[in-house]
């Protein structure tokens, strides 16, 4: 059984609402129900605040969804983590680059310039996406 059932299941079994479990865990409704709908996955410390909630072992609660494993697996991976942020540090400085040295070949018309600024925007807001996904 994947988590998302086991979790609705012992929530019923409890007669809770989503949005009471949602208050003690600091998180909104449509959480739970995304949780419960495996549209998305719950963080190793809201597994753990469940498991204390519901009574339930972390073993019985997570045996059996290996896609939940993969995510759990994915997001307290350090290193790789780490990898995916110096890969698009290294990936923004050479767009930064190949930007700077297309832009001293280029006409100097103005519609270049403003291509080249917004190309370094999109770079740059994808780097700090992964910094801030990173947090």
């Amino acid at each position: 059984m994947e988590i998302g059932k086991k979790l609705k299941e012992a929530r019923l079994n409890r007669d809770l609402t989503q949005e009471v479990i949602a208050e003690k865990l600091n998180v909104s409704r449509q959480t739970i129900s995304n949780w419960e709908n495996e549209k998305s996955y719950p963080d190793i410390i809201s597994v753990i605040e469940l498991s204390n909630l519901y009574s339930i072992s972390l073993d019985d609660l997570l045996k059996g969804d290996d896609e939940m494993m993969e995510h759990l697996q994915e997001s307290t991976n350090v290193v790789k983590s780490n990898q995916k942020l110096l890969r698009a540090i290294i990936l923004n400085i050479i767009v930064v680059i190949l930007l700077v040295t297309l832009g001293m070949f280029l006409p100097s018309k103005s519609y270049y310039l403003v291509m080249i600024f917004c190309l370094a925007i999109v770079s740059s807001s994808l780097l700090l996406y992964q910094m801030i996904k990173r947090i």
